[in-house]
């Protein structure tokens, strides 16, 4: 119903006209980037998006826009696409990236940026935050016992209870180390082997270094850090982690790539999540610039650490999209007498 409503509420912004005024205003009203945050590729139609995307907007790579966007004198003679510019970036690395992002990405002339996690790579295993549902579905008992409460695994209800209590436990892990402890231990609890596979695995593994290298050949393709091996930055312990988590990844996809790599996305990414310390690490790591997921359209005076993006998703309607990318949703958000926007468009990141 939620998903229904939404595409309603878009697609009486479109048809009236309000988009294309949204556009229009953003145009007017100076130097402006946006930049889209997707993570998957499939479960939707990011073609459609991608049409509509391309029609009204400038789209480039990350780093050409953002150099475009800082640039301190520009010469409005030399402006040929008076279009906002616009970037779409794609987060964690799935292989959907590949089998569906890059190949769209190719036959509609549409760069894309992908933000890599080497430490995935590198394993070949699942996002740690698709493990809960994951083990779950495979679990070998019918109850199991955490935190001093017993979870029959039949019953809906404390399956959806163990789950949330899993993800809470691995998302505020203060070191890639206890994370990896914990989901030992729940293994061992549901009686899974050390390695398991399951239907999904094929739409949930990350990219291999061999698509990457393809993907970045064909031009089409760019790439930025997302940390070696994706903890929420800020619920690190130990400083030193925290540095190699940054700075590593920059080294290694500098190697891997063959050239520097400039541009890092924080994960999940909202504001509790980075802090003072984290976004130092950062700026003092050799990054040029450093994207959230906090919401909004960048301009020549915004942080360039700091910088926001407009969270989307394959599965939403083109509708949606169209009203996303144009700032609807975050104007009227911060409406009181649209309680409905505020409460149901929020930030999803991983």
């Amino acid at each position: 119903m939620r998903k229904y409503i939404l595409i309603c509420i878009a697609a009486i912004f479109y048809y009236s006209g309000l988009v294309g005024i949204a556009r229009w205003w953003t145009r007017r009203c100076g130097r402006f980037l946006i930049i889209l945050n997707y993570h998957r590729a499939t479960g939707g139609d990011l073609r459609r998006h991608l049409l509509y995307l391309r029609k009204y907007y400038h789209i480039l790579h990350i780093e050409e826009a953002i150099d475009e966007l800082y640039k301190l004198h520009q010469d409005e003679s030399d402006v040929s696409d008076w279009r906002t510019p616009l970037v779409l970036t794609f987060d964690d690395g799935y292989r959907d990236n590949y089998t569906h992002g890059y190949a769209l990405a190719i036959e509609l002339q549409v760069p894309i940026t992908v933000y890599l996690v080497p430490g995935y790579i590198d394993s070949g295993k699942s996002f740690w935050w698709l493990d809960s549902q994951r083990m779950l579905r495979n679990a070998r008992v019918r109850e199991v016992r955490f935190e001093e409460e017993v979870y029959k695994l039949d019953q809906p209800s404390r399956r959806a209870a163990l789950s949330h209590l899993i993800d809470r436990r691995i998302r505020h892990a203060t070191s890639v180390a206890e994370r990896e402890a914990f989901l030992l231990s729940v293994r061992d609890a549901l009686a899974l082997p050390s390695s398991f596979s399951d239907e999904e695995d094929v739409f949930t593994l990350p990219l291999t270094w061999q698509q990457i290298q393809e993907m970045q050949e064909s031009g089409w393709v760019s790439f930025g850090a997302h940390t070696m091996n994706h903890p929420v930055l800020a619920y690190l312990s130990d400083a030193a982690e925290l540095q190699r988590e940054i700075v590593e990844c920059q080294t290694l996809l500098t190697q891997r790539l063959g050239h520097p790599v400039r541009t890092f996305a924080y994960p999940i990414g909202q504001a509790q999540h980075i802090g003072g310390a984290v976004k130092k690490v950062v700026q003092c790591g050799g990054y040029a610039y450093a994207l959230t997921t906090m919401h909004g359209f960048n301009a020549p005076d915004s942080d360039r650490y700091l910088l926001k993006r407009i969270e989307v998703d394959v599965d939403q309607h083109w509708l949606v999209v169209a009203a996303a990318s144009a700032g609807l949703w975050g104007f009227f958000s911060r409406l009181r007498w649209v309680p409905f926007i505020r409460k149901h468009f929020s930030n999803a990141a991983i």
